[in-house]
């Protein structure tokens, strides 16, 4: 069942997945033997992740957790530190509801995962923290993440594990391609391998939006608006399957719409903006108000209104502050430093 569970999970059929993984968890908790229940579950749990189900993923976080005991190899079936990824895990479910010591969970994961001195799990663990942590703004794409990624992709190198190798080159890749240049072409550089792995069904189809989305905002930096557009167009919208892209999506079509003008741009930034607005207001992601905060402040600006500008900012920047939030810390610090004129 973990495979079945995994194999859904790497072909984007989430809710298969979901659905598979209660049923796995359902024969884990008959069976109740620790070892495989530690060893087993990050089949489950990822699948949760997928489906932003983050009270089940929580839930069985802890449960690793507790039945480690605090030995990070206990029950190391197919990774050497199952406990660095359910500290990990614990963490992102954390961080996208708003509970305190996500950061503390991350750190302690990566940190668990680099002595563990496997490739595969400090890949994996790098690659949940950063891929999905940076472009949403959880995190800032620092030294810290430079070094994280820099040793996570050495070791994969080292190791000749083809998974961990693109698991690493994509965390890295997303990190640098939020820096400024040169490196962040370097970053969509480095993700084009990993999109070749993916076209030929050697990894997770799941990273394909997150390639897309960063080649839209490539397109987006070198002025082709156009091709900006159409590649992310696919993933903004809250009916659409790919929700874990949903809001990275909307966000650079939104930047992209407003940067290009005419009035036809402007309806559809209204469209997108009300789709997000109105997924935020049902999700339990604290990310999401953050996102439209900051799109509603730059869609003001585009249209002169300063004092809608201005408090858009500073509420956004208020929210960012309240989760710990570092990338949208900053963002929201450099757009109060904007004069609130044009985009």
């Amino acid at each position: 069942m973990t495979g079945l569970v995994m194999k859904h999970a790497l072909n984007s059929e989430y809710d298969k997945a979901s659905d598979l993984a209660s049923e796995q968890i359902g024969l884990l908790d008959s069976i109740d033997d620790p070892e495989l229940t530690i060893g087993l579950s990050f089949a489950p749990i990822a699948a949760k992740y997928q489906v932003a189900d983050g009270k089940e993923m929580l839930r069985l976080a802890q449960r690793v957790i507790d039945l480690s005991e605090g030995d990070p190899t206990r029950g190391n079936m197919f990774f050497k530190s199952p406990l660095a990824l359910a500290i990990m895990f614990r963490g992102g479910a954390r961080s996208a509801v708003g509970i305190p010591g996500w950061m503390t969970d991350y750190r302690d994961a990566i940190a668990m995962a680099r002595a563990a001195a496997d490739a595969v799990t400090l890949s994996v663990v790098v690659f949940y923290v950063y891929v999905v942590g940076i472009p949403y703004g959880v995190f800032r794409p620092d030294a810290a993440a430079l070094i994280d990624t820099k040793e996570a992709l050495e070791r994969a190198e080292r190791s000749g594990d083809e998974t961990a190798l693109a698991v690493a080159r994509s965390a890295r890749g997303i990190v640098l391609a939020y820096r400024d240049e040169p490196e962040c072409d370097e970053g969509v550089a480095l993700l084009e391998p990993v999109r070749d792995a993916i076209l030929s069904e050697r990894f997770s189809h799941p990273m394909t939006p997150y390639i897309n989305i960063e080649l839209a905002r490539a397109s987006a930096r070198a002025g082709d608006l156009d091709q900006a557009i159409e590649l992310c167009r696919p993933y903004a919208n809250s009916n659409q399957n790919e929700m874990s892209v949903f809001g990275l999506a909307v966000t650079v079509l939104v930047e992209s719409l407003l940067r290009r003008g005419g009035d036809a741009d402007d309806e559809e930034v209204d469209e997108a903006i009300d789709d997000l607005a109105a997924y935020a207001a049902t999700t339990r992601l604290v990310v999401y108000p953050l996102l439209v905060l900051r799109l509603r402040a730059l869609i003001a600006r585009a249209r002169g209104d300063a004092a809608a500008y201005q408090d858009f900012v500073e509420r956004y920047r208020a929210q960012a502050e309240s989760f710990g939030f570092e990338g949208h810390i900053a963002m929201a610090a450099a757009m109060q430093k904007s004069t609130g004129s044009g985009v």
